[in-house]
């Protein structure tokens, strides 16, 4: 069987579906989201993170890496991805254990066989597996095969999705999944653009076609400070979802609980120190697709 390249497998998780879900997360994703709360899923390969904290400059992580990925630049440790071959020798010599990594390459029936220790919750629950990420469709093969996988134990399964995604490959897949929670991030392309680093259009032709379909569907919106987040940004969300007869919508409040992360992938965080958002802080946004009879919760 196919082998994905996973960083995170999260059980009992509440918010990402229906019921109780068991949440396999997958690195790889066309977008880049200035907010990201999960940056380490971006890249389709393993990632070393380096812990300033833990670092005490002995540099031999430079010295044992034979692919010269690892520097020293102004007196923090830098991983070169594009240079780095995720061998993990620099990780497995760090005796601070400052550096640890993020991507694991797994079989199908070693995810499955994770996923029905679960399965009398999902029963109980009408729960399932969510495929997240990342962007679970960047690598549809596998999903493919995970899902057919599946759905033999009569799992519910959910994805999380950008629906950037080339249109045969998405319509392949989307059908096969029980539940797509489809996040809409603009209603304007170039703004979309602007703060994710890809056009819109794609995205809401895959909405498009996926409605017309039948198949379930729930629009999320991330409402993000100075991106989305204005009334006026309320009411022409609404006016495309009324277009493309969407009929609810969840909203996402920004929050921080990525940012950490972009100081071990050292990376710049666009959106350090900015207040998260509560559910309480978007009434009045939220009132503005109830007003258009679109169901909205949070």
């Amino acid at each position: 069987m196919k082998k994905g390249i996973v960083f995170n497998i999260q059980k009992f998780s509440i918010h990402d579906g229906p019921g109780i879900r068991t949440t396999v997360f997958l690195k790889g994703c066309p977008l880049r989201c200035r907010w990201c709360a999960n940056p380490e899923s971006q890249l389709e390969n393993i990632q070393i993170l380096w812990d300033k904290k833990k670092c005490i400059h002995c540099l031999h992580c430079i010295d044992v890496c034979t692919h010269k990925a690892i520097s020293l630049k102004e007196d923090r440790i830098h991983i070169d991805f594009d240079l780095c071959k995720g061998c993990l020798q620099c990780n497995h010599e760090c005796n601070q254990k400052a550096l640890t990594f993020e991507g694991e390459y797994k079989e199908i029936d070693e995810i499955v066989k994770e996923c029905l220790q679960d399965l009398d919750f999902y029963e109980e629950s009408n729960g399932g597996v969510t495929i997240s990420g990342g962007e679970g469709m960047a690598q549809p093969d596998f999903v493919l095969q995970l899902i057919h996988e599946l759905h033999k134990h009569k799992i519910h399964v959910a994805i999380e999705t950008t629906g950037f995604i080339e249109k045969e490959t998405f319509r392949t897949l989307a059908s096969q999944f029980d539940l797509l929670l489809f996040d809409v991030k603009h209603y304007d392309s170039h703004k979309h653009f602007e703060y994710t680093d890809v056009h819109n259009e794609l995205i809401v032709e895959n909405l498009a076609w996926a409605n017309e379909q039948g198949i379930d569907i729930l629009c999320r919106i991330p409402v993000i400070p100075g991106f989305n987040d204005s009334l006026e940004d309320a009411i022409h969300f609404s006016e495309l979802f009324k277009s493309l007869n969407i009929k609810k919508v969840q909203l996402l409040p920004f929050h921080q609980f990525g940012e950490n992360k972009y100081e071990l992938l050292n990376k710049q965080y666009a959106y350090k120190n900015v207040k998260a958002y509560h559910p309480e802080d978007l009434k009045d946004y939220q009132k503005q697709f109830l007003n258009n009879d679109i169901e909205c919760f949070f």
